[in-house]
């Protein structure tokens, strides 16, 4: 539930076109909604500023139309993030209006226009072409957060002119998101070169001594460039929630 869904059932109950036992039956749902499967935050966006979003990874089709079902009804729009394309098809089957985005396994039902709240814009890197599934997970979320997107993928250490061509998008950009994996080094790279908060985000991919995204892991959190952040491995979704608040300051 949105600030302007609220503003427009208030004006609504004012202009007598609502009245107000059906208005009070409207926001009883307010907090949250039980349905079943999973208590629905309908309160999140007010109280966040960010609107809850499905994890579609471990759900079944039955409980993410549940969850779905209770957000369309409140005018929300809803993402879905690591769903694969086959359970993707389903729910499509069931929502009609949604989107699914292949690159990013991810699922979007648009009900109203996103409100660009974003004051600058979030530059999502990848290290390798491998790495963009979790690099596009950010950038769908911080699109779908309000904010302006741009992306520069494919500019890892082991080719560094290719970065270094790109010194005028770096510079442009309001928070960058750094996507990497293997050893992890290019957040420190960056975080080297630019005056903004870089966040980095290490991914699983790699040979059997990554040990699926902890080497990438320890090297960000060992970066030697001072203001990069990290999240969590393939946490694509985390990095563009924090990219999204530190973008509307």
């Amino acid at each position: 539930m949105t600030p302007d869904y609220l503003k427009n059932l208030l004006d609504s109950v004012r202009d007598g076109k609502t009245g107000v036992d059906a208005a009070l039956e409207r926001l009883r749902q307010l907090p949250f909604e039980n349905v079943g499967c999973a208590h629905v935050d309908h309160h999140r966006e007010l109280r966040q500023g960010m609107p809850e979003v499905i994890f579609g990874e471990g759900k079944s089709i039955a409980q993410i139309e549940r969850i779905m079902t209770a957000m369309a009804a409140k005018g929300s729009n809803i993402l879905v993030t690591r769903l694969d394309a086959g359970r993707a098809k389903e729910i499509l089957s069931l929502f009609p209006a949604g989107n699914y985005h292949d690159d990013a396994r991810c699922l979007i039902l648009e009900q109203q226009p996103v409100e660009r709240n974003g004051k600058g814009t979030i530059l999502v890197v990848s290290a390798g072409t491998s790495d963009i599934p979790v690099a596009a997970e950010a950038l769908l979320t911080a699109g779908f957060l309000g904010n302006r997107v741009d992306q520069l993928f494919d500019v890892g250490v082991a080719g560094i002119h290719r970065l270094l061509a790109q010194r005028e998008l770096l510079s442009s950009a309001s928070v960058i998101i750094v996507v990497a994996g293997m050893e992890g080094a290019l957040p420190s790279v960056v975080g080297g070169l630019v005056n903004r908060p870089v966040i980095a985000v290490p991914t699983s991919i790699g040979y059997g001594a990554s040990f699926g995204g902890i080497a990438a892991l320890l090297g960000m959190l060992n970066s030697c460039a001072a203001g990069v952040t990290v999240v969590n491995i393939d946490n694509g979704f985390g990095a563009a929630c924090a990219a999204s608040l530190i973008n509307r300051v």
